[in-house]
């Protein structure tokens, strides 16, 4: 059993990639196997709702897309966490988001039945607005989000200052600890 986990962050230190390999740690404690990927160093394109995914299987964009989405179908699980930018995800999580779901629904629907769920990290606001755009996501492709003691937000702004958010931490340990239990209870 895996879950993947996205940092969309573009900072490959920076607080989402911080959480993230937190969320992962979490997740290999309760005997579950993660892998993070950053977007620290990726180029990620925008749909172009070309349609050949339902062609060929997988996004006719080569951007290394395809790579993410096969490790996506075999995993049990997938977390994605943005940066906020202007009360927003970033724009790449949600072109890799969108590309991944018209992937799923135009072949075999691969992302039905998986557990996982959105994470924003912000220095002020506009957490809550990515939350929701990111979940739609997740609850459009039939995936099971669990919760947590909070939304799944965390408050910072320079790398590292997410440590100081102990609420934060702590919603997102038991956000990592239920989808690693959901997992296990439905595989």
């Amino acid at each position: 059993m895996k879950v993947l986990l996205i940092s969309g962050s573009p900072k490959a230190e920076g607080n989402t990639a911080q959480l993230m390999q937190e969320c992962a740690r979490v997740i290999e404690a309760n005997g579950i196997q993660a892998e993070v990927i950053s977007f620290a160093d990726r180029k990620i394109e925008s749909c172009t709702a070309c349609g050949k995914c339902s062609e060929i299987g997988e996004c006719n964009i080569t951007d290394g897309l395809n790579e993410i989405i096969q490790k996506l179908k075999a995993a049990q699980g997938f977390i994605v966490g943005s940066p906020v930018y202007f009360g927003t995800a970033r724009g790449d999580v949600m072109s890799a988001l969108q590309r991944i779901g018209y992937v799923s629904r135009n072949t075999n629907r691969f992302l039905s039945g998986k557990v996982g769920g959105p994470i924003a990290v912000a220095r002020r606001g506009g957490q809550t607005l990515t939350l929701l755009e990111m979940l739609m996501f997740f609850l459009s492709n039939d995936m099971i989000v669990p919760g947590s003691i909070h939304s799944n937000r965390v408050m910072a702004r320079l790398p590292g200052e997410v440590w100081k958010d102990q609420e934060g931490i702590d919603t997102i340990r038991h956000f990592a600890t239920n989808v690693a239990n959901l997992v296990k209870k439905l595989n």
